[in-house]
């Protein structure tokens, strides 16, 4: 018999594109989304993301500093926003650095900028969609149509106790993709954010 297969669910601790911890409820994967350190800038417009560990604080946990992120996302600076690069470093493979709009893709030449598709670390192919399916914000989608992911808001009805109520879930088959899902999810919610 098989066993039971749990989803990741990530807590979004601020519900901000620009920095937030996600947290698996039953303590498998902890993220951290934050401006990179060394940015140029100093600004919200590359922001890195960290595989943790564990849990961290609420605030002032700086273990992030201590290690070199899995992935940067470069926005393009200005007031308009725009996409720019996205920088992998998943050892031992080499790093690697493409554009934005290459690596999540529209899904049709005319189509609307919230459906995009990408091509994760296992070399399949997968989309993003908006407010598609089930009540899902986002939901991503694999080649054969399954549902893969989902980020969904706090309902309005819900209580939020120092959290924003929002959770990222990974089907536990594709927990590997954690950190492909959430640098796409992360570019998505900045297309929507600014209008792309």
């Amino acid at each position: 018999m098989r066993p039971l297969q749990m989803p990741y669910m990530f807590e979004d601790r601020t519900g901000h594109v620009a920095g937030s911890d996600y947290d698996d409820i039953y303590d498998r994967m902890f993220l951290r989304v934050v401006p990179h350190p060394r940015s140029p800038a100093r600004n919200n417009n590359v922001l890195a993301i960290y595989s943790m560990g564990r849990r961290s604080t609420r605030h002032g946990d700086a273990r992030h500093l201590e290690r070199q992120p899995s992935v940067t996302l470069e926005f393009a600076g200005g007031a308009a926003g725009g996409l720019g690069n996205i920088n992998f470093f998943y050892p031992p493979a080499p790093s690697m650095t493409m554009p934005m709009n290459r690596y999540l893709r529209k899904t049709a030449f005319f189509g609307g900028s919230l459906s995009r598709k990408f091509r994760a670390s296992d070399g399949r192919e997968y989309r993003w969609e908006h407010q598609s399916a089930d009540g899902h914000e986002w939901s991503c989608i694999s080649e054969e149509n399954y549902l893969i992911a989902h980020y969904d808001l706090r309902q309005p009805h819900m209580p939020a106790y120092g959290v924003s109520g929002n959770t990222l879930t990974v089907h536990e088959s594709f927990c590997h993709l954690s950190i492909d899902i959430m640098a796409s999810l992360l570019i998505m919610r900045y297309i929507a954010e600014h209008n792309l």
